[in-house]
């Protein structure tokens, strides 16, 4: 029997794929005497698990039949009603018939792109940017327009000057402790990028799945509030309840929304219906808005051990810094130019401690190799100091090369 050769059967689009770096780097720390940084995951010792058993043996036998059923593409309307009404107390303009319940926000970011993108298309995004995106859009073959951050996040000057030279599909922007970078978008740039969108007659994607993970300073208003009809918002349940149920949702202008219930549609008929039943149940019982707050005052200890970690281990040096995000679960560090983080990591694996080498987050990967992304929301306390100190101490051993 002669060999298949599966590439010649692929489309072009697959042969564009590549594997997540970030899922790949999770296969390697997965032995528990690593300390890992890598992963954007949340806490699992405070996952709601007795709230969630406690919903299911009372749901199932009273509505087992229709939990276990296909259902609607759009998503369970109690849900969809929690959510309208949850986000309108966070001023979002969000109504039942502008909700579209997703398999993740991950599920999200696909399903804008195979709405909006088509091969050349312009598309705006910070630099560096959250790799989901880029592994959600990258195969549909756009051209990224890239943008600097500073701590009050995007630099509008550039977006303007990449929207005077080019017919821009989306801005692509995370507003809220971004990942990778860990900076927020000041309140006078989200009225000035709507501004933008406006003139430029271009549309938002705004994805925000750390929004109500703030520890500090003051809550700043969606963009999707300034200006409705032409932010695409992006949220999720992952980072504030459980990632595992896989529940995001999409919140848009109707006739943006038909088309991509229409576009999940082909994609996999509807999100669990059992996951949203369950979902919904906690939320309606307020076991989601305390259980935010727990989470909130846990994330915020190890941001600040983690930081205090990075002052007391990293060396002195002009050209290593790092941010400091006031909410979310990642923070963003910068080493000398010299530094090729890629091989700093296998340096640090073999110390048994990961993070992301920040390349990774370039459209291209093309810059960013002096720095990388460390989350702090799943390291124990202890892990925490133990393992900046290793890593500090890597980082001391390339200075004195």
């Amino acid at each position: 029997m002669n060999k298949v050769n599966i590439d010649k059967f692929l489309s072009n689009k697959a042969k564009r794929m590549k594997a997540s770096e970030i899922r790949e780097l999770l296969k390697l720390t997965e032995k528990p005497d690593v300390i890992s940084f890598a992963g954007g995951l949340p806490a699992p010792e405070v996952f709601p698990v007795r709230e969630f058993e406690e919903a299911a043996r009372y749901l199932l036998p009273r509505h087992g039949e229709v939990m276990l059923q296909y259902s609607t593409t759009e998503g369970f309307t109690p849900l969809r009603e929690f959510l309208a009404g949850y986000m309108q107390k966070y001023n979002v303009p969000a109504e039942v018939e502008n909700i579209q319940i997703t398999t993740g926000s991950q599920q999200a970011l696909d399903l804008v792109g195979k709405v909006f993108i088509d091969e050349g298309d312009y598309i705006i995004t910070s630099k560096p940017t959250y790799l989901g995106a880029l592994s959600a859009w990258t195969p549909f073959k756009p051209k990224y327009l890239t943008v600097n951050m500073d701590d009050d996040g995007m630099i509008v000057e550039e977006i303007e000057e990449h929207l005077k030279n080019h017919k821009v599909k989306f801005i692509y922007v995370l507003p809220n402790f971004h990942n990778p970078a860990g900076v927020t978008i000041s309140e006078e740039r989200r009225k000035k990028i709507v501004e933008l969108a406006d003139k430029y007659d271009t549309l938002i994607i705004e994805d925000d799945p750390y929004g109500e993970l703030r520890f500090e300073g003051k809550y700043l208003v969606p963009l999707i509030t300034l200006m409705k009809e032409r932010v695409i918002y992006l949220s999720t349940f992952s980072k504030t309840l459980a990632p595992g149920t896989r529940i995001g949702w999409i919140t848009a202008p109707k006739d943006i929304l038909t088309k991509i219930t229409q576009a999940k549609q082909g994609a996999d008929l509807h999100t669990s219906t059992l996951d949203q039943w369950l979902v919904y149940d906690l939320c309606s019982r307020g076991i989601l808005r305390e259980h935010v707050k727990k989470i909130r005052a846990l994330y915020k200890r190890r941001r600040d051990l983690m930081l205090k970690s990075l002052e007391d281990y990293m060396p002195k040096h002009p050209e290593i810094k790092w941010t400091r995000p006031q909410g979310g679960l990642f923070l963003w560090v910068s080493l000398p130019q010299k530094f090729n983080t890629y091989e700093l990591l296998d340096k640090a694996v073999s110390k048994k401690v990961a993070f992301v080498p920040g390349a990774a987050f370039y459209p291209g990967r093309s810059e960013g190799f002096n720095t990388l992304r460390l989350n702090f929301s799943n390291a124990k306390e202890d892990d925490i100091v133990e393992g900046i100190r290793r890593l500090a101490e890597l980082v001391k051993d390339e200075l004195n090369k």
